[in-house]
This record gives structure tokens, sequence and C-alpha cells, in this order.
């Protein structure tokens, strides 16, 4: 499968990975930050954009993971990048570092550390109650959503500062909810990540303290599965951190890839310095 995916930027490789329902364009507040420092790539995921449908079968987070390590090989093939995610582009992140897939790995409200199954279903149906609102806005949603006052309800859920999203970007956004066929896939969904880990990919988790999506009591969880995470709890941010505090979030990130990159066929212990 192609992936859709553009590049800027020159650096040691960052590939950024966005959450259901989003596309590539989520990064589009950090990405002129990043690009002085590194050669950014961000792609769509399957299903998301304009990449093709995430394929039918069982469990659709391993189908996409292995669609993204397979990405990830092809964009750098002599060596392992850095790899960056929000949401569920966070567990993709996650959990490449859990494979050695990657240099390093950054979650930035990542998904996959429910506290139960109750958790999980909550998330999944924050987005489904979410869809059918914009769906009962009918001709009105394009409007409702462009302005500011719309931008504040229907997204305020994802992010502390809704109204600096353009209102081009809000209407893709609203258009993708709708569109989007993953989100039901998400329900009964396996997030478990591969085990045993490899504590040798350093892995930086960063959680919005005002996160509506996945609450930050799930920060928690985090060094359970990933003992070498440094996980810090972000105040003043929300699910979708990018447009509420962009310098901050591409300082998180990048002090999340500064560390060495690595061969492919080496661990994540042997390795020379990133530039």
């Amino acid at each position: 499968m192609e992936l859709a995916y553009d590049i800027r930027g020159e650096g040691p490789t960052l590939v950024l990975v966005h959450g259901v329902i989003h596309r590539r364009h989520a990064w589009d507040p950090v990405v002129d930050l990043l690009a002085r420092h590194r050669r950014v790539v961000t792609v769509d995921l399957p299903g998301h954009g304009d990449s093709p449908e995430m394929p039918a079968g069982a469990n659709p987070l391993q189908i996409g993971m292995d669609l993204a390590v397979d990405f990830l090989r092809e964009i750098a093939p002599d060596e392992k990048v850095h790899v960056a995610g929000n949401s569920l582009g966070g567990w993709f992140a996650l959990e490449a570092a859990a494979r050695g897939e990657v240099a390093s790995a950054t979650g930035l409200s990542p998904a996959g550390f429910f506290a139960n199954a109750l958790d999980q279903a909550r998330t999944v149906n924050t987005f489904r109650a979410l869809r059918w609102a914009t769906r009962r806005m009918g001709g009105a949603r394009d409007a409702f959503v462009g302005n500011p006052v719309g931008k504040s309800v229907g997204m305020g859920v994802f992010m502390s500062h809704p109204w600096r999203v353009p209102a081009a970007t809000a209407r893709i956004d609203a258009a993708s909810l709708l569109s989007n066929k993953v989100i039901d896939r998400g329900l009964n969904a396996d997030f478990s990540f591969t085990r045993p880990v490899d504590q040798s990919v350093p892995v930086t988790v960063a959680w919005g303290r005002r996160d509506l999506v996945l609450p930050c009591y799930e920060a928690k969880r985090v060094r359970g599965v990933f003992p070498q995470a440094e996980v810090t709890i972000v105040p003043g941010v929300g699910h979708v951190p990018m447009w509420d505090n962009p310098q901050l979030v591409a300082s998180i990130l990048l002090a999340g890839s500064a560390g060495p990159t690595v061969p492919r066929g080496a661990s994540g212990a042997h390795a020379r310095p990133a530039s």
C-alpha cells in the first residue's frame, strides 16, 4: 500500500503520525519549527487523508502497524528513524519502539493505556457522539465549524484553544469525522503493545493535562509497559496540543528525537549522534 506523505527540511529523519480522523495537516503548526533541524516526514495513516482505506481484517491496529513499519523502512532504508505521534499515531510510534523499529519514539497523549474496557469504550463513544452531532448539522456544518464559536463547541474536546484552528482545517476535520471508517473498529481493537518491549529505544511521552479524550490519568500506566519512558504532564494543552502551543510541542519533539540515529540491523544502544 502506498501511503500519502510530505517531506520538509534536512537532518535526521523524524516521521510524524497523526491521530484518528486527522490527516498529515494536523502537524502544520509545528512542521516549519521542526524542519529547521529535522527531515520531517508527515504521513496519512491508512483510512485517512489521501491514503487508501485500511484493509479488512480482525485486528486493524496490527494491520495498520505492519503497513506503517513498511513505510518507515522505505522512507529511510539504511537507518531507523525517529517517530512521533499523537493519539492513535502515538500508539503507532510507541508500538514501533516496542518492536525496536525506530531510533526513538515520542507519544503525545498516546492511545494504548486505557484503564479498562469501559475507558476504551468511553473514548470511542466520544468520537461517535461528535460524529452524530456533526451529522445533525446538515448543510449548516461548514458555516458552524468555520466560526470561533462553532470551533469552540465542536473542537473543544480536542484542544484548549480550538478557535486558533483555521476555518479550512476545521472543515476538513468535520468532513473526516463523518467519512472515517476506522472509528467504529476501535471499540474492540487490541491496543496492547509487543512484549517484551525493546527497552534500548528512548521513549518520551507528553500528556496534556486538559486532555478530555484520553485523560492524563492514563499516563500513570506508561512506565508499566515502557520502563525507560520519560513521562511529562503538560499544563495548558489538550488532546491535540499542536494548535494549543506549537513552540512547546516542537521543543518536546526535538528533545525526544535528539538522541542518536541507528543503522538498520543495530539495536538502540549502538548509534551515531544526531545533528
